[in-house]
């Protein structure tokens, strides 16, 4: 007889939940994967597209169903890669993602997101489900330590130079925001949440300030794991270290996670030396009181390549990330332990 998939939620948005989705899509002859993803994107090519057609944003559904296409043996993903394509040149085009403006156009032909997300899957034939936090159209906004209030993920996620100290006191959605029932479903039912890897509050933080999150995580009986940021943001997160991290990630969440996973050694010196033009950005310290009611669980999870902008992207993104088939592997041996 066939045991039972493990059923894992993965909560986040961005190319850290495409990292860690990209490598559990690996095992999903063994486990059930969804993905729950942020719908507070105001960036880039999402940004343009939401502003144009008032539907909600389509971006980290994108890589999330990208990140879930099985490859193809002996043949490239077309499909895939089309999906990740970005426009370089083209008036009106240059900055786009195929993907972002095939979402749209289905959404105007189906009549909804949630169909047009249907759709793309069983184009895509991903490995999984992609699920929005919420279905209401929101916005993230920001309240900081210099007392300034900013809404919009762009606006947060990019602060000009005179507010790279800065740091986030609280965050919160305008307008008010429910959890979709999909996403409460799942779960409801999940055996394992893991959180992360990706930016602390705009990509992970910003899906639990949906009404009716935490009490969903309460009410489930999964395993909460916590994927440790790498590096301080600008304008976010400088001067925090890990339990700083997790003092909020408890406000926010209204649990400890059960394990948090974190490097097994210091990030490589070369990597680190390519942020010396942001100031003040800095590796996480991994440090742990006896307060904290969570396991530390040292993984080798880091990718040692630098990571190439891609071209007609306009938007920082990080040097160092996650190696994907390493920390994916980490929470399989965790599932099992």
């Amino acid at each position: 007889m066939t045991s039972p998939k493990t059923k894992v939620v993965v909560v986040g948005g961005g190319t850290g939940t495409y990292t860690l989705l990209r490598g559990l899509r690996e095992y999903h002859n063994r486990i059930d994967i969804a993905a729950i993803v942020t719908m507070a994107d105001s960036g880039g090519s999402t940004g343009r597209l939401r502003d144009a057609f008032g539907q909600l944003p389509v971006g980290d559904v994108r890589q999330a169903l990208s990140a879930l296409a099985p490859d193809v043996p002996g043949a490239p993903n077309l499909l895939r890669d089309l999906f990740l394509y970005r426009f370089q040149t083209g008036e009106g085009l240059a900055g786009h993602n195929f993907g972002n403006l095939f979402l749209t156009a289905l959404t105007d032909m189906l009549g909804s997101e949630a169909l047009a997300i249907e759709a793309a899957a069983d184009l895509l034939r991903i490995c999984g489900r992609v699920i929005p936090v919420t279905t209401d159209k929101v916005h993230l906004q920001a309240k900081f330590t210099s007392g300034r209030i900013v809404v919009g993920e762009h606006s947060i996620d990019e602060p000009d130079q005179d507010h790279q100290h800065d740091r986030i006191m609280e965050l919160s959605l305008t307008p008010h925001a429910r959890l979709s029932p999909e996403a409460k479903e799942v779960i409801h039912e999940a055996d394992v949440v893991v959180f992360g890897p990706g930016d602390f509050y705009t990509s992970i933080l910003a899906n639990t300030v949906v009404e009716g999150f935490a009490d969903a995580l309460a009410a489930s009986r999964a395993m909460v794991i916590f994927v440790a940021n790498l590096m301080a943001r600008p304008g976010q997160t400088i001067g925090m270290h890990l339990e700083d991290y997790l003092r909020e990630f408890k406000r926010y969440v209204q649990t400890d996670p059960d394990i948090v996973i974190i490097p097994d050694a210091p990030l490589p010196t070369h990597l680190v030396r390519l942020y010396e033009a942001a100031e003040a950005v800095h590796p996480i310290l991994y440090e742990l009181g006896d307060t904290f009611k969570t396991v530390l669980h040292p993984a080798t999870i880091v990718s040692h390549q630098a990571v190439s902008v891609q071209a007609g992207d306009v938007l920082a993104r990080s040097f160092i990330r996650h190696d994907s088939a390493a920390l994916a592997e980490t929470i399989m041996a965790l599932l099992h332990s």
